[in-house]
Order: C-alpha cells, then sequence, then structure tokens
C-alpha cells in the first residue's frame, strides 16, 4: 500500500511540473494583420506595448514570404534598418520564434523599403514567468490551469502525506 501512495504523489508532482512548463504564451504579431507592409497603419511598437513578454514566449510572423521575411538584428542594425548583419533569418512565411532569454530583441523584414515604411518589432523579454491565462468565459478550465490554481492547495495538502511515507 506504501507503494502505491508513492506512486499516486510522484504521478501528481510530474503533473504539477508539466502543467507549470505549459505556461508559455503565444502571440500572433501584429494579430489579423500580420507581419506586413500593408497592415492598414499598424505599428508594431503600438502592437507590442499592449503585451508582456517572458521567457518560453513564442512569437508567431505570419507573412507572405515571396514579399516579407523576419530578420532578427541588433539595436545599431534595427535603428539604420540594416538587415545584412543578421543574428537570424526566418523566411517561410510561418515563423514561430521562442523567447528563450531574458533581454531586448529587434526584428525587421529585410526586403528593401519594408523596415522603413515600419516594419520592424523591438520587444522586451522578461526572465520571470508569465502569470497563467485565465481562460475564456464559459468554457471549462484546462486540468493544467486548474492544477495551477490549486498548486499551493496541492502542495499543502499532499506535503504532510508525503512526510509521513518517508
Amino acid at each position: 500500500m506504501g507503494l502505491a501512495k508513492r506512486a499516486v504523489l510522484f504521478l501528481m508532482i510530474i503533473m504539477v511540473g508539466i502543467c507549470g512548463l505549459s505556461m508559455a504564451a503565444v502571440y500572433n504579431v501584429g494579430d489579423s494583420a500580420g507581419w506586413t507592409v500593408l497592415g492598414g497603419g499598424l505599428d508594431y511598437q503600438d502592437w507590442a506595448a499592449t503585451k508582456k513578454f517572458f521567457v518560453g514566449d513564442i512569437l508567431v510572423f505570419e507573412y507572405n514570404n515571396q514579399f516579407h521575411n523576419v530578420t532578427q538584428v541588433n539595436v545599431q542594425d534595427f535603428k539604420s534598418c540594416n538587415p545584412e548583419s543578421l543574428i537570424i533569418g526566418y523566411g517561410k512565411g510561418s515563423d514561430a520564434i521562442t523567447l528563450a532569454s531574458s533581454g531586448e530583441y529587434y526584428f525587421l523584414c529585410g526586403h528593401p523599403g519594408h523596415c522603413q515604411a515600419g516594419q520592424k518589432l523591438h520587444i522586451t523579454v522578461n526572465s520571470a514567468v508569465s502569470p497563467p491565462i485565465p481562460p475564456a468565459k464559459n468554457v471549462a478550465p484546462s486540468p493544467c490551469y486548474t492544477l495551477k490554481l490549486s498548486y499551493l492547495t496541492i502542495t499543502v495538502a499532499v506535503l504532510p502525506s508525503f512526510l509521513l511515507l518517508v
């Protein structure tokens, strides 16, 4: 019986850990307009100003790869709209970029004139874990979300039991 209790406890700890890993937010750059110079006056800095980015979050750039690309550059190249000294380039038309570390990120379109027309993005990525996003109204919460909300409760309830097993 003691082995069964330990197995259940182990599985609960694993589930809480896995749910904690799934807290990354996914951002579609430019929302429905996507990554384009034809965004109807879309300012990517205004778009980014309404968001708070964290390590592990994902930026999704959607664009027509015949006319656009995504180039990650340093701050100097960002300011001068120079795509030549790129850190990394993307060109699939649907690129998901995981924000792997905290700091400043600079992206621009490397096609002539696009960056100058405003197709560029600067974001700051925070090192703290992003807070859980509440579920939409009238939608049942996922098991991970429920576990996140009750993590403290599970810890408080399980810890004494675990100590008894040891």
